[in-house]
């Protein structure tokens, strides 16, 4: 007999289970989550050392088996085979004394085989552990086809008090009360190979490629973002969100608990000046024990604006506190660093007529008008629970307020805003001449619907003739965008901007691709930021935005002869960012959590006539570490390899040259190195531009008593070259230089000796529009004339 106690799944494991098949049953993928390379616990894990390590499992006095090395394996060269078993728990088992502790959480799998004709066609096999005297739980199971490897697996997590003193983890098939009544049944011989037995170590890094080349949304694919609000500047359109990624926990499933917000008091940043290639700036600590507004909980939906307050151009981050408030933060730049100036919450149920007392004062939307005077929209909501048409469809829960000189207080009273079927996400924006508020819509407050009215879940839109309205049912102009599960299969609320930007008008929305992406359709809330040009029609009504992949059009190329960001991305995989610097100074960021094979890439990259290398600051972690670069595909020729050499753990410069990367590009850095380890942080990358292709040369001679130097520059490159030549003896520019050309000028010494010297010339060209330049040595001999 067996030991006297049943064999199934513990709680947690079953549920685990019960999740991935459900997906499976859906036709979804199961995605791992992402964890840290941690080691595997078992020792000798493919029998690759024959039987070293292992021993039969002697839970009881009545188990036993032979245990042999076999060749018959499911990777590598070894594997065990398991015969004569006596009990159904007489499998190979391994001491895990001092390997496992209590309270943490690891996953186990193993492959398993079995070939006795007469046995079930299938049969279900577990890992378990035994913890000492009666304690045992099964760790992972899995269901084998005969006379094929099978799969085992599961998560466990080891009960806080669980005493580990004399643990150990072994194979079986499942328990019965007479198992020698049916041997083929419960005492087949069978084979392992490959068990793997890890801590698990929650990781936010998205493994899966959750954006693909050549998309445009989402924005990013290596973190979340929501509620995106634009704020142009300098050039470049910087976008603040409510940080997603905050509470997004992935367990060992792949799945992440849903997305409460209750967590999130943090904002992220990201940036561009072509709307492909983003930059990620991080997170500012807003609220919270840790961030600058330590009165306010929660931080979402954000806004920014400029204004010129005392001579200075100050920045201002308008934020949510949950539902109840909302607070601002002043910054030197777009970036920060970001302080509280105010002291307290900006809109509270105490500003003049901001509160009902049912309404949300939430959804901050700022807007500044030629005149400089600010504007705060806020509030949602407004639910009374009467279920009545008039309830839904103008519940008047959203509020405009003037903003003072300082932009940190209010002026007079908030006024209300009928926008029909209004919900959240009022934000306002100017064009000729009118003013256009944008809203998201509600999903019904019980009454009827308005069929003259937006659509639920939609982002819609008022038009007035001034910033504070008056907004109204009549002013009432149509739909911008459909909810996206209309669009991407998953719907979910929504949360809008509008920005200009090299003339063009853009509009921000939300999102959860990446979500479904990274589960293989299922949603928790995690919402991803998308882009979509916005085009109007002849009496300045909006055209309706159709949610896309395609996002919009790169509007310039990435000119690589500059530092670029290694958090600069267009795509990638498997990458994660982490600051440099402290978390509110200007951010610095650089890619970690990079493992063998994760990629990133540039989109659009104008080489000109050729790049003549390619460098990047790195923080090296392992020896054998390189990054490969590729052109327009990432499984594309390599056309270099940077080695990633250096001090471990030191940051350094490392590069290598290219040849004949010329023109416009994608261009992919693919990432390889050891297996299982962090290879290296990227801090930037930098592609050498080419030099010119000039010459000098100098001689002196006699013109009677005195001494003359003459300089010829030539001009060997295919542009137009200046020359300057600086001498002791003076200086001469020798402009407009046409290839193939030479230059010459002399330089009376007025001396009748002349020592040996170096004349220094510049020679300065544009060269596919660029600035170049190149400094030469040009050495004279001594001469004396007397």
């Amino acid at each position: 007999m067996d030991r006297q106690r049943p064999q199934r799944p513990g709680r947690r494991t079953a549920a685990v289970l019960a999740a991935v098949g459900a997906l499976l049953a859906a036709g979804l993928a199961a995605t791992p989550a992402a964890t840290a390379a941690e080691p595997n616990l078992i020792t000798n894990p493919g029998f690759e050392d024959g039987l070293t390590g292992w021993a039969v499992n002697s839970g009881n006095p009545t188990d036993g088996a032979t245990l042999s090395p076999t060749g018959d394996a499911h990777s590598g060269t070894g594997a065990v085979l398991v015969t004569g078993r006596r009990t159904t728990g007489s499998g190979p088992a391994q001491d895990l004394a001092g390997k496992v502790h209590a309270g943490r959480t690891y996953t186990i799998s193993a492959r398993v085989k079995y070939e006795n004709p007469d046995s079930p066609a299938t049969k279900q096999f577990f890992v378990t552990m035994h913890y000492g005297g009666s304690t045992y739980t099964n760790l992972g199971t899995g269901t084998v086809p005969r006379g094929q490897w099978g799969l085992l697996q599961g998560t466990f997590t080891i009960p806080a008090g669980q005493d580990v003193t004399t643990p150990r983890v072994f194979v079986e098939t499942p328990w019965v009360a007479d198992p020698a009544a049916a041997p083929a049944t419960h005492l087949m011989d069978f084979k392992v190979d490959d068990v793997v037995l890890r801590e698990f170590v929650p990781s936010t890094t998205i493994e899966v490629l959750a954006k693909n080349p050549g998309e445009g949304n989402p924005l990013i694919s290596h973190k979340f973002g929501a509620d995106g609000n634009a704020f142009v500047h300098g050039g470049r359109v910087y976008v603040y969100m409510t940080n997603d990624t905050q509470v997004y926990n992935p367990g060992p499933d792949g799945t992440s608990p849903t997305n409460t917000y209750g967590g999130i008091n943090t904002i992220t940043v990201i940036s561009s000046d072509d709307l492909v290639n983003w930059t990620d700036h991080g997170e500012i600590p807003v609220a919270g024990p840790n961030g600058l507004a330590k009165y306010a909980s929660q931080s979402w939906a954000p806004a920014v604006e400029s204004r010129v307050v005392g001579g200075v151009e100050k920045f201002f981050l308008y934020f949510a506190n949950n539902g109840a408030a909302t607070g601002v933060l002043v910054g030197d730049s777009p970036l920060g660093p970001w302080r509280d100036e105010r002291g307290s919450l900006l809109i509270t149920a105490q500003t003049p007529g901001a509160s009902d007392g049912r309404n949300w004062l939430f959804d901050p939307g700022v807007f500044v008008d030629d005149d400089g005077q600010g504007y705060l929209y806020f509030g949602g909501g407004g639910n009374d629970g009467s279920n009545s048409a008039e309830n839904t469809n103008h519940p008047k829960s959203t509020r405009v307020i003037k903003l003072g000189d300082d932009m940190i207080s209010t002026e007079g009273a908030a006024q209300t805003i009928d926008a029909p079927l209004v919900f959240e996400a009022g934000h306002v924006f100017k064009r000729g001449g009118k003013y256009y508020y944008s809203y998201s819509s509600n999903f019904g407050f019980g009454g009827p619907i308005d069929p003259n009215g937006p659509p639920t879940g939609a982002i819609a839109y008022l038009m007035a003739d001034d910033p504070m309205g008056p907004w109204t049912p009549e002013t009432y102009a149509g739909v911008i965008f459909k909810n996206p599960g209309v669009y991407f299969g998953a719907g979910g609320n929504n949360h809008q901007s509008v920005f200009e930007f090299n003339g063009d008008y853009y509009f921000t929305y939300h999102a959860q691709t990446v979500n479904r992406r990274i589960t293989g359709g299922a949603t928790q809330g995690f919402r991803s930021p998308h882009i979509a040009k916005l085009e109007f029609n002849a009496d300045g009504t909006i055209k309706e935005v159709l949610g896309t992949f395609d996002g919009v059009e790169q509007v310039r190329r990435l000119d690589p002869y500059r530092e670029i960001e290694a958090e600069t991305i267009a795509w990638q995989q498997g990458l994660a960012t982490k600051r440099l610097t402290a978390p509110n100074d200007v951010p610095d960021l650089a890619l970690h959590d990079v493992d063998n094979g994760d990629w990133t890439s540039l989109s659009s990259v104008d080489f000109g006539t050729g790049a003549t290398g390619v460098s990047a600051r790195v923080r090296p972690l392992v020896a054998g570490a390189g990054v490969q670069v590729r052109l327009d595909d990432r499984t594309g020729p390599v056309v270099a390899t940077i080695p990633v050499d250096g001090p471990a753990g030191e940051w350094t410069e490392v590069g290598t040259d290219l040849d004949g990367v010329s023109g416009v590009h994608d261009v992919y850095f693919t990432f390889v190195g050891p297996d299982g380890r962090d290879l290296v942080e990227v801090d930037s990358w930098r592609f050498t531009a080419p030099s010119l292709r000039v010459d000098g040369a100098a001689d002196t001679r006699c013109a009677g008593r005195n001494v003359k130097l003459t300089v010829r520059v030539t001009n060997d490159d295919s542009v137009p070259v200046d020359f300057a030549v600086d001498t002791p003896y003076g200086a001469k520019s020798l402009g407009g230089v046409k290839p193939g050309q030479s230059r010459a000028h002399p330089f009376t010494v007025h001396s009748p000796t002349l020592p040996a010297g170096v004349a220094t010339v510049t020679a300065t060209a544009k060269v596919d529009g660029r600035d170049v330049s190149v400094g030469l040595q040009v050495p004279y001999e001594a001469r004396s004339c007397r």
